[in-house]
């Protein structure tokens, strides 16, 4: 039997630092998805959008608080498809041009790249494809409409005769909608087509609109307001229809499997929601010194590697901040989306105890990350953290958190720190790349590091007896902030300034973990063996995949989460 052919549409990707299509670790993940596929040789392409102006460009203002910029992109490595379709938002016939990333220009499999940013369109129509997760709800609508609708037309229109879409979250629903109108409402059509991917258990990664405004906005493809509500309800949640369009879903860690099976247990008509872990492209993402030395049998050549990439991580840090840091110092990096359920915050909660340390000359700290635009909430704890690194030493903020800067700071890291609140962290992904370059992960135990990250062998993990007690956030922050701290103070410290030689086992099975499991070849083949074409069912739309992570049934660590609400 041969594979599946797989569309692959993601509202975001990141490809290369030079293609400014991506905002964060969605992005990461969808990147590393495409280029395993290409380096596999699987029958796959990607959809998404060519973003005229990317995410934003992140700046340090002249008053020393950040500011947001948007800069056109021009790229001469794409190739234009010569492929335009018409959709229908909002009223309005607007096209949709469809350019390709080629499979040898940065090692994918082949991506096709939407916009509306054409001179055939209405100046406000150009405008769809602009700035990626407009604010405004209507041209936020029009994208996802652009995305799952002309994505599929343009599939169409390319030739590619999938068996199968994978929609990377809700962005893409409107292409179950597409495939539902192709269908003439045939519903178990759809569903033996179409794959769903759900990322967060946050409320806002799981989008709603009401249903008028939706179909007003051209995102049920003619469908009637009827079904659309029989799928999505009246105040239309995107991840509630998704899993009732989908022959089968995915969540994205062992531990968000268990949170989404009890999310959305209620929703009568959803399919199985499986687990399967995240990963990150090895071959994009490690440094080959590191890859190296982690199989040189002398324990110095890895801290030797990893005090250079420190000073060439340095090096940068002092020509964007004017901070000389220093190689011998334990460096510590807290790096993406400054979202609050993250809590970029918390080693600074008490912040007598951390300025010790960082006068002493014990730690140096670094910050990076984007927040979304209108998050005012994630603006002013960027521009908080900002104002203490210009009071405390050996504290920098790093701006434009972008794939080059992610980067080297994982290779010149030496521990990769993770706060969220727990368990709001579906998985994550940084902390893999920063393993795959001997970062030691200091995490909540959430996401993928309960999988991932063993205590005491290749990492540290916060966690403690009553870790889903029902208590207040606040004391939450304070438990996770001392136990946080305890093991900086009883086994981080101690093992980095005392013991190099534990401190480089350390890192050997951080690198090691990360090679083994968390490389995104192996993620794409789980997703082929069970999302595209389950090799343990000839059927899975009668009954539940025998490994799906439930309540009742629970899998990898799930006895620990019984709590949870």
């Amino acid at each position: 039997m041969s594979l599946p052919k797989v569309a692959y549409f993601s509202m975001e990707m990141a490809i290369d630092q030079t293609l400014s299509t991506y905002a964060g670790g969605l992005g990461f993940l969808a990147g590393s998805h495409m280029q395993s596929a290409g380096h596999l040789g699987v029958p796959m392409v990607g959809v998404t959008i060519f973003w005229s102006y990317g995410y934003y460009d992140q700046r340090i203002s002249s008053e020393g608080t950040v500011e947001i910029a948007y800069v056109r992109k021009h790229y001469d490595f794409l190739t234009d498809t010569g492929i335009v379709t018409n959709v229908k938002i909002f009223g309005r016939d607007v096209k949709v041009k469809a350019f390709k990333l080629e499979p040898e220009t940065f090692g994918t499999c082949p991506i096709f790249l939407l916009t509306t940013d054409i001179p055939e369109n209405s100046p406000e129509d150009r405008t769809i494809t602009h700035k990626l997760y407009d604010s405004n709800e209507s041209t936020r609508i029009a994208q996802e409409v652009v995305l799952g609708v002309g994505g599929v037309r343009v599939l169409r229109a390319a030739g590619f005769n999938f068996d199968l879409i994978h929609m990377n979250e809700g962005h893409a629903l409107p292409a179950a909608f597409e495939l539902l109108r192709e269908f003439n409402g045939d519903m178990n059509k759809v569903r033996e087509k179409t794959v769903f991917t759900t990322h967060t258990p946050v409320s806002a990664g799981n989008e709603v609109h009401w249903v008028d405004t939706l179909q007003q906005g051209g995102f049920f493809a003619g469908v009637a307001r009827e079904k659309a509500v029989e799928l999505g309800g009246e105040n239309f949640s995107l991840t509630v229809a998704a899993l009732k369009m989908s022959r089968i879903a995915n969540a994205v860690s062992q531990l968000h499997g268990l949170v989404a099976n009890k999310m959305w247990k209620n929703v009568e008509g959803r399919c199985p929601i499986i687990a399967i872990t995240n990963a990150v492209n090895l071959n994009f993402w490690q440094d080959m010194r590191i890859r190296k030395a982690e199989q040189s049998p002398n324990y110095e050549d890895l801290i030797s590697v990893k005090r250079t990439m420190k000073q060439e991580l340095f090096k940068y840090v002092a020509g964007k901040t004017g901070k000389l840091f220093k190689p011998d110092v334990l460096t510590i990096t807290w790096a993406r989306r400054f979202a609050d359920y993250k809590r970029a915050w918390l080693i600074l909660m008490e912040r007598d105890r951390i300025a010790k340390l960082l006068k002493e000359g014990k730690v140096q700290l670094i910050f990076a990350g984007k927040f979304h635009p209108a998050d005012t909430l994630g603006r002013d704890m960027f521009n908080n953290i900002l104002k203490q690194s210009y009071e405390l030493p050996n504290v920098v903020v790093l701006p434009n958190y972008e794939l080059d800067l992610s980067s080297m700071l994982k290779k010149g890291t030496d521990v990769w720190l993770n706060t969220p609140l727990r368990p709001f962290e579906a998985s994550g992904t940084s902390g893999m790349s920063a393993n795959m370059n001997g970062a030691i992960h200091l995490s909540i135990f959430d996401g993928w590091a309960v999988e991932g990250t063993f205590h005491g062998i290749n990492g540290y993990t916060v966690k403690y007896p009553g870790l889903d007690d029902d208590i207040s956030w606040e004391e939450r922050h304070w438990k996770d902030y001392e136990c946080l701290m305890n093991i900086m103070d009883n086994n981080i410290l101690p093992t980095y300034y005392e013991d190099k030689q534990k401190w480089a086992q350390l890192m050997r099975q951080a690198i090691r973990t990360a090679e083994a499991y968390f490389h995104s070849d192996r993620m794409v083949i789980e997703y082929y063996n069970r999302l595209y074409q389950p090799i343990a069912h000839g059927s899975i739309d009668d009954e539940e995949p025998k490994d799906i992570i439930t309540a009742e049934q629970p899998n990898l660590h799930a006895w620990e989460y019984s709590n949870i609400k």
